[in-house]
């Protein structure tokens, strides 16, 4: 992953200090992700766990519960402002009503590969802190999906193939996205796919193959036509006040264990990637790339997208796009 070179912010740590061992007792957080065991997502928490607990010489001890089973995946925000858990890790376009920032990475066309994902997060980083904040939350890393596509029975090779057919999204943005493109379009949260296919809810997906894998979507469909057309985030999350209560050095080992895992989390996303796809032909899908057509229609509405994201948002959240694209030509 060259880019990181170019684009990576340094982890600024105490160095040449006095160290005296620390009086306080102990600290035990308890930390909630809604994705399975097997989920690179959950994969990577679990070595940013062992890293704290590691580099405390156990002083912080981290109890990670997955996949729901101690907060479900829409109360983890929640629980981690109200401090009923310490840490979680949410998908920041889940909340994009509460704010125009959360929409960014669900604006389609914006960032299609990890370099362009990479440098937009980066650029974006003081911005999401300065809004979470106000929420009462601290964001201390972000990881990129894989890129997105379209599950379905057929393959989706134009506004034809899409038109009538019902579609799981999960964003105001991709659900303009699939409307504009022909889709009756539903948005549901993550945990909800599964009953929404077998009750012929939906037929179809648009979403990263990583999702389709975490629900087993080879039960429903079998074609996967991918697009890239977007990466969204995850962010590890904390309260604020749990992570100001400990030591210096403390907090200093939680924020570098964080950083590690950002950086390892793009090199895991972009791996995982690829072996998605091997994945689902192991499970009979046919895996094809989207269609010059198919790609022109999702461009063309991204912009109009884009447009009106304009409208809602900041003139700081503005020039960060405008930066953001700047560097996007130039690349080009």
């Amino acid at each position: 992953m060259n880019y990181k070179a170019t684009f990576l912010v340094p982890v600024t740590a105490a160095v040449g200090m006095l160290y005296i061992p620390s009086l306080q007792a102990n600290t035990n957080w308890l930390m909630a992700t809604g994705y399975p065991d097997d989920s690179f997502f959950t994969q990577n928490l679990r070595e940013f766990v062992e890293e704290v607990e590691e580099n405390s010489d156990g002083r912080i001890t981290i109890d990670m519960r997955s996949n729901g089973t101690l907060v479900s995946h829409d109360e983890i925000k929640r629980s981690v402002q109200r401090d009923v858990v310490q840490l979680g890790e949410v998908r920041l376009g889940a909340y994009s009503n509460e704010h125009p920032v959360f929409r960014i990475d669900s604006l389609p066309g914006l960032a299609t590969t990890y370099e362009e994902g990479y440098q937009l997060n980066e650029l974006l980083q003081p911005y999401y802190e300065e809004v979470m904040a106000e929420q009462g939350i601290l964001p201390l890393a972000y990881v990129s999906w894989p890129g997105q596509g379209f599950f379905a029975d057929k393959p989706i090779e134009s506004a034809d193939d899409a038109s009538g057919m019902s579609i799981r999204i999960y964003s105001q943005p991709t659900q303009k996205m699939a409307q504009s493109l022909g889709f009756n379009a539903t948005i549901l949260p993550f945990s909800e796919v599964p009953q929404a296919f077998s009750t012929n809810m939906i037929g179809s997906l648009f979403t990263s193959a990583q999702t389709g894998i975490d629900v087993q979507v080879w039960d429903y469909v079998n074609h996967f036509t991918y697009t890239g057309t977007m990466h969204n985030i995850n962010a590890l999350i904390i309260n604020p006040a749990a992570l100001d209560a400990l030591d210096e050095d403390l907090q200093q080992v939680v924020r570098d264990a964080a950083r590690n895992a950002h950086e390892r989390g793009w090199e895991m996303s972009e791996a995982r990637s690829t072996e998605n796809n091997e994945v689902l032909e192991e499970h009979g899908f046919t895996v094809t790339q989207a269609s010059d057509e198919l790609q022109t229609a999702i461009k063309d509405v991204g912009e109009e997208i884009l447009a009106e994201w304009r409208q809602d948002a900041s003139d700081e959240a503005n020039e960060i796009i405008d930066t953001y694209i700047q560097w996007r030509n130039s690349a080009e």
